[in-house]
């Protein structure tokens, strides 16, 4: 065989063994494109061996050539190759088979949380949860019926009094379940639905024989592309910067904390809501009316920017604050409130984040720690003057490990009430600060205690405190 023969079939050879170890290294590529590159070159060492067998002469017996022995070797190379081609084939087979199987896993472990009816998907969720609450107060008992037993509420905190003991209370009234629908209506539209019920600030159970608390409404609106339609947060409150806390709030005297029906439209980080106004009036006693003279709604415009660094809000809200002549027997009214809230949440490290909460602003009373103080004050000739609030909170949680973090927070609220209109029994200020260690065992179960410090200071100077140690488990589904 000449010089240039030997060498083809060498490359041959060689080419065998690329592509002996190509499914080794070369997975991504087409099994049939491998499949055609044998074949190719398993004619052109049939056709070889056909040529060597026909010049090797007849006394040679069973003994090869150097050439026809290389031209073997190269035709046991190819076959080989596809040997392995085809095992390599029937494992990725296997692998994609294995690939649609998990993906049929997810998609019915998704489908666990809900449920068709005709083109809308419905899917559900919320939480169970019990509160062991242990409190005192320094200025009087706060009464076994009330509300303010079952978390802070800073307007609520008793002045004056003899000091209680500690109370305990258990409860599951914070237990809440929520539906949620989505609606394939075609033509690139979104439509879809939220219903939310809790147990708190309802009637009906007492603590000697049933515990039946109402259910109520939270939350319920629908939602159509970039438009929301119902009752929901205030545009105003910033939910996700509140902190992780066993008490319903948490930094309550420091945070916007209202919900209300509105109608909101959202594009991409702006938010501009028209929402249900209802302003609340301090008399010259220090009382407090609701008016519900209100004719024009709440404004609040907001923006949100996140990114990986965690998200900052800014929000600011108009308002309109009436009176009318029935209320007081004076003059009908009218004057402006507004404010401005920054908050955020920012993460540290790999697990850690700090959010925060500032808000001031006139006429904002029943948007800041559940109305601690109202939006304005009745003058003597029944004209209005608004009420200036300062407030804020900061907190910091730390992750110990995968199942144990800490939260601690402090709030502060201040109004600058016009005492010679509201008398000195109303909030002065109202700040707190609690700390709280949160185990969980597997990803829904939190199990975790809090202790809180909270006082409260009315404008006459007198002052009272609230002392509270809170174990909390919650099951989230």
């Amino acid at each position: 065989m000449t010089k240039s023969g030997r060498g083809l079939i060498k490359t041959l050879l060689m080419s065998a063994t690329i592509l002996t170890a190509a499914p080794a290294w070369g997975q991504d590529s087409e099994n049939s494109d491998v499949n055609e590159r044998l074949d190719r070159l398993e004619a052109l060492v049939n056709n070889l061996i056909e040529r060597l067998d026909a010049k090797e002469p007849a006394n040679q017996g069973t003994s090869l050539s150097g050439d026809a022995a290389t031209a073997r070797q190269a035709q046991q190379a190819l076959q080989a190759a596809r040997a392995l081609a085809e095992r390599t084939a029937a494992v990725e087979q296997k692998v994609a088979e294995q690939a649609v199987a998990t993906q049929q896993v997810a998609e019915k472990s998704d489908e666990a949380n809900g449920f068709n009816v005709g083109k809308t998907r419905v899917t559900y969720g919320g939480y169970v949860k019990l509160d062991v609450i242990s409190e005192r107060t320094s200025g009087g008992q706060v009464a076994s019926s009330s509300i303010a037993r079952d978390f802070l509420i800073p307007g609520a905190i008793p002045v004056g009094g003899e000091s209680s003991g500690f109370d305990t209370d258990f409860s599951a009234r914070q237990t809440r379940f929520f539906l949620k629908t989505e609606t394939d209506v075609g033509d690139d539209h979104k439509i879809g639905s939220h219903i939310e019920l809790d147990f708190m600030v309802t009637d009906g159970g007492d603590e000697r024989i049933s515990n039946s608390f109402a259910p109520r409404v939270r939350q319920a609106y629908i939602t159509f592309d970039n438009w929301l339609f119902g009752q929901t947060w205030s545009t105003f409150q910033d939910v996700s910067a509140l902190p992780e806390a066993m008490d319903f709030i948490g930094p309550t005297p420091g945070t916007v904390f209202d919900r209300q029906p509105m109608i909101r439209y959202t594009r991409g980080g702006l938010q501009i809501a028209l929402e249900q106004p209802e302003t609340t009036i301090t008399t010259p006693t220090g009382a407090r009316i609701i008016a519900g003279d209100d004719s024009l709604p709440d404004i609040v415009v907001r923006y949100n920017h996140t990114g990986d660094f965690g998200h900052l809000t800014a929000a600011a809200i108009g308002r309109v604050l009436r009176v009318n002549e029935d209320d007081f027997g004076l003059i009908d009214d009218s004057t402006i409130g507004y404010g401005l809230s920054l908050s955020g949440k920012l993460n540290i490290g790999e697990r850690d984040d700090f959010k925060f909460m500032a808000t001031a602003g006139e006429g904002l009373g029943r948007y800041i720690g559940l109305n601690i103080v109202n939006d304005a004050a009745v003058r003597d000739d029944g004209s209005l003057t608004p009420i200036a609030t300062y407030s804020g909170f900061l907190a910091y949680r730390h992750f110990w490990s995968d199942k144990w973090r800490s939260t601690i927070s402090g709030s502060y609220f201040k109004a600058d009430n016009p005492v010679l209109l509201t008398t000195g029994l109303v909030t002065d200020e109202s700040w707190n600060v609690f700390g709280n260690i949160v185990y969980s065992p597997v990803a829904p179960l939190d199990i975790g205690i809090e202790y809180m410090y909270a006082k409260r200071q009315i404008e006459d100077g007198a002052s009272g405190n609230l002392q509270k140690v809170q174990m909390s488990a919650k099951y989230k589904f």
